[in-house]
């Protein structure tokens, strides 16, 4: 968490104050709450206004650090032995802009996430407002029995993105969230039109990463193969060295490459 925090920087409270002033003014609101996040968040500020808005203030480093991670990702998909398809952000508004465009086409396509409100730069900051879901619980909150459950939805919903055309490129337990028995999908990264079909391949090998320590890699494979067949694992399969270096993924990758494989033949 102190590494997250020193890499994340600070915004200054002052610039804080102005980015809530500016929000009050917009939405009409002659007070309001505000709630800061002690979230494990590398990217941005996050917060929540009047219990009702998420809101999360992008500066320069977060973009600048973003960069960073987008040139080993893209490293590690060279690895994977295909070409990179992350893609980076120029500005901190665009980092803002481009979470509340991919939030808002998976809502079109029947995907549950928050509704997206708007994006902003106040002062040289990237805004992204947000509503907040009250009371979630990320996937790897609940209870095994529940996560069971919840492994074939997962892979229903990467599905639907998949088939959509889209891709969600950052795909962990703390990026699906659970509320009302629902699963809704948050913090999807930017990837090149060209790159698609791979990063496909990596969502689906990310997802698995993400369920094999909640649900075992037997399970996990099962849940998969309700939504994918097994070319498409396959194809999944030589991301997964990739994905394991990830410092937020931690999971028995040759247990799942020995599943994987035993369906497959």
């Amino acid at each position: 968490m102190e590494l997250r925090r020193l890499v994340r920087g600070s915004v200054g409270w002052a610039e804080l104050e102005s980015v809530v002033r500016e929000l009050a003014d917009r939405y009409d609101r002659e007070t309001v709450r505000v709630e800061f996040l002690d979230a494990d968040n590398w990217l941005s500020t996050p917060m929540v206004i009047d219990d009702d808005l998420f809101v999360k203030v992008i500066t320069k480093q977060n973009t600048l650090v973003h960069t960073l991670f987008t040139t080993g990702r893209n490293l590690g998909a060279f690895s994977a032995g295909t070409e990179g398809f992350f893609e980076r952000y120029e500005t901190p508004y665009e980092m803002a802009n481009h979470e509340l465009e991919a939030t808002r086409k998976v809502r079109e396509i029947g995907v549950n996430a928050p509704e997206p409100i708007e994006a902003l730069e106040i002062g040289g900051l990237g805004v992204v407002v947000l509503e907040y879901l009250p009371d979630f619980r990320t996937l790897d909150e609940v209870d095994h029995e529940r996560e069971r459950e919840l492994a074939p939805e997962l892979f229903a919903t990467l599905r639907r993105i998949h088939d959509a055309g889209l891709a969600h490129g950052d795909l962990r337990a703390e990026n699906v969230l659970v509320l009302d028995d629902e699963l809704y999908v948050i913090d999807a990264t930017s990837v090149s039109e060209g790159g698609r079909e791979d990063a496909r391949s990596y969502d689906l090998a990310s997802a698995l990463a993400a369920l094999e320590p909640l649900v075992g890699a037997s399970v996990a494979v099962d849940a998969a193969l309700t939504s994918y067949d097994p070319a498409e694992l396959l194809a999944a399969d030589r991301f997964l060295d990739f994905v394991a270096i990830r410092p937020d993924h931690d999971f028995d990758a040759a247990k799942l490459k020995g599943e994987l494989e035993k369906r497959a033949t």
